[in-house]
């Protein structure tokens, strides 16, 4: 089961995934990435998007084929959902008030999901600021949480959890121009007892290290990537350290 190993894996090290959208790759650049991944022992490929037009199950059939490295769908809307995939993040948008994203689309999905065979991993996600709007928090149509504001951020985690989420996933939005302050990553790992996970704006191996130092479980980089897959060798070397 892939979320007893994410849970079992980080209590005694970090784990690194890479999130890859459909619609960034060609099929060679996406060979290039799968090598490079391979190389840097990533624990997990994410395939999804806010918005992606080329159809998910390709992308999904094609990293399966050229690797053994898990691939979980990260799911921007119901038209994102494979079943050669591994796992599934059933991701509930607690940081906004939108219904639909909250428990809309998730009725609408699970009889699908129940018939897919994929194991559905409970992720409360939570988009934070990071100065500039998102394509997340445009498309998802709600506003982040403040990044100066780490005790609505502890406390919306804390709800996650206690609601039964079994993860608690940050989000600065990809291509975010910074990572999720490492203050607010402290603040809510602190509070929490479930897995929390960290993604966008991590562009460098300094920038992974404050990650996991502030307390990430696993940190989740892509955009970066897309221009150019040998920064992945950089990036990584930061958990042999």
């Amino acid at each position: 089961m892939i979320y007893n190993d994410i849970r079992d894996s980080c209590r005694n090290r970090k784990l690194l995934a890479v999130l890859v959208d459909p619609d960034r790759y060609t099929d060679d650049s996406m060979t290039r990435l799968v090598q490079a991944a391979l190389a840097a022992g990533i624990d997990y490929f994410l395939v999804g998007g806010s918005l992606v037009s080329r159809p998910v199950d390709q992308t999904v059939e094609f990293l399966k084929q050229s690797s053994d490295i898990p691939v979980i769908l990260f799911p921007g809307s119901l038209l994102q959902i494979s079943r050669k995939a591994d796992a599934l993040l059933l991701l509930s948008l607690i940081s906004g008030r939108n219904p639909e994203l909250l428990i809309g689309n998730h009725v609408i999905a699970a009889p699908v999901l129940k018939n897919s065979g994929l194991e559905i991993i409970s992720t409360g996600y939570m988009l934070i600021e990071d100065g500039r709007s998102s394509s997340v928090e445009y498309i998802s149509n709600t506003k982040p949480i403040p990044e100066g504001k780490p005790d609505i951020a502890i406390a919306t985690a804390l709800a996650g959890e206690m609601i039964g989420h079994s993860l608690i996933y940050l989000e600065a939005g990809s291509g975010a121009s910074r990572h999720v302050p490492a203050a607010l990553i402290r603040a809510v790992k602190d509070n929490i007892k479930i897995p929390l996970v960290v993604g966008g704006g991590i562009a460098t191996g300094e920038d992974l290290q404050r990650v996991y130092s502030a307390g990430a479980d696993m940190a989740v980089i892509g955009n970066i990537l897309e221009k150019g897959v040998d920064r992945l060798a950089e990036i990584s070397r930061v958990r042999d350290k």
